[in-house]
């Protein structure tokens, strides 16, 4: 199944953007051999559903698993870059399996596969302390394969930002866009952020504020705080009519390089022809350098993920130039640029002390100062 697209946006990632979901349940559901997913698992399903992985229509089978892995790309050459599995203890009984009493799952391929090797592969480590790696090897040990149909979607926590690709293309269309660049946060959005989404606003016709709100670490900010943040911000202080706020459903990897291309071909479904990626995008620790995220995109010719990296170095509020700048366009020293830790800033909402108004806007440190009171 697949849904049509506005020929004046970007095309979906292998051209068609695909369409998983039926309206019934399955007649014969209950005769099903049943397999729990896993909360990542279920996001990827999700995904799948709605065709945000376009242009995969199930989990991967061996042939795709092992190009992405050596090549990022798919076995027919199409550019992707992270596995998309679903690991299971062993092989189903029948050639049909139900999913979480979600979806049903038509049996391809099961294989066995080397959890040192794709870590090495997709997250650049084996270490057990990267939290990607660390779910990695949780799983079970063998990946089922085959072609999904959804019957039954994942319930948001945010019903109103629940966009479906078909959905933000056709806000995009209305509105009379071409051209958008889609961001990516698993954070609140800072002074810095703000400087770098109005800059490439400058340059398209729309922005896409798109966080992740599938599973993150522990000690990351929580959905629901961080939504928060977004909205205060875009009433204060982005042009309504420039700006959708919707939700992405994945669940982090923290697979630093390969997941800022991951991310890119994503929105790339959702209608974005530019992403924007800057320092250490997707990373954790210090796994990976400053600015690999930026570097991987030149792996790949011109132009052939088709959507648009755009590459930001770190910003800050110079006191001398005024303004927010970067190392691109100021010249003066770090003595006069204000730049707070992330343990820092912590620890002043902790204490209810609103940051400085150069590192972030007080309607967002308001809304995380009482989220830490009440925590």
């Amino acid at each position: 199944m697949s849904v049509a697209t506005d020929t004046k946006l970007i095309a979906p990632h292998g051209g068609e953007l695909v369409d998983r979901t039926v309206g019934e349940r399955p007649e014969d559901l209950d005769s099903l051999e049943t397999l729990e997913l896993t909360s990542r698992e279920l996001s990827d399903l999700d995904m799948l559903a709605s065709g945000a992985l376009s242009p995969l229509t199930g989990f991967m089978g061996q042939e795709d698993y092992e190009s992405v892995l050596e090549t990022m790309r798919l076995a027919n050459g199409l550019p992707w870059s992270l596995p998309v599995g679903l690991a299971v203890d062993e092989a189903p009984r029948g050639d049909r399996v139900a999913l979480s009493d979600r979806a049903v799952l038509d049996v391809e391929e099961v294989y066995a596969y080397d959890k040192e090797r794709e870590a090495q592969q997709a997250f650049g480590t084996t270490e057990d302390k990267h939290p990607g790696v660390e779910r990695l090897y949780a799983q079970k040990p063998l990946y089922l394969a085959g072609r999904v149909t959804v019957f039954e979607r994942a319930e948001s926590s945010f019903p109103e930002l629940a966009l479906d690709p078909a959905d933000t293309r056709f806000q995009f269309a209305q509105r009379g866009w071409k051209r958008v660049v889609g961001f990516q946060t698993r954070n609140p959005i800072h002074r810095a952020h703000e400087y770098l989404t109005k800059v490439a606003l400058e340059t398209v016709d729309g922005l896409l504020i798109h966080p992740l709100v599938g599973d993150t670490k522990s000690d990351d900010v929580p959905a629901g705080t961080r939504v928060e943040c977004y909205r205060v911000l875009l009433d204060g202080y982005y042009p309504s009519d420039r700006v959708v706020l919707s939700a992405f459903p994945a669940a982090m990897r923290y697979a630093g390089p390969r997941e800022a291309i991951w991310h890119a071909i994503c929105r790339k479904n959702y209608g974005c022809s530019h992403f924007i990626v800057g320092r250490d995008h997707a990373g954790v620790g210090d796994y990976y350098g400053t600015y690999d995220a930026q570097l991987i995109f030149d792996e790949f010719e011109p132009h052939e993920l088709d959507i648009e990296p755009m590459f930001f170095e770190h910003s800050f509020w110079c006191k001398k130039c005024g303004s927010m700048a970067s190392a691109k366009t100021c010249p003066h020293t770090v003595d006069d640029h204000v730049f707070l830790s992330g343990t820092k800033v912590r620890e002043m909402l902790g204490k209810g002390e609103l940051p400085p108004q150069e590192f972030s806007r007080p309607e967002v440190a308001e809304v995380l100062i009482e989220a830490y009171r009440t925590a």
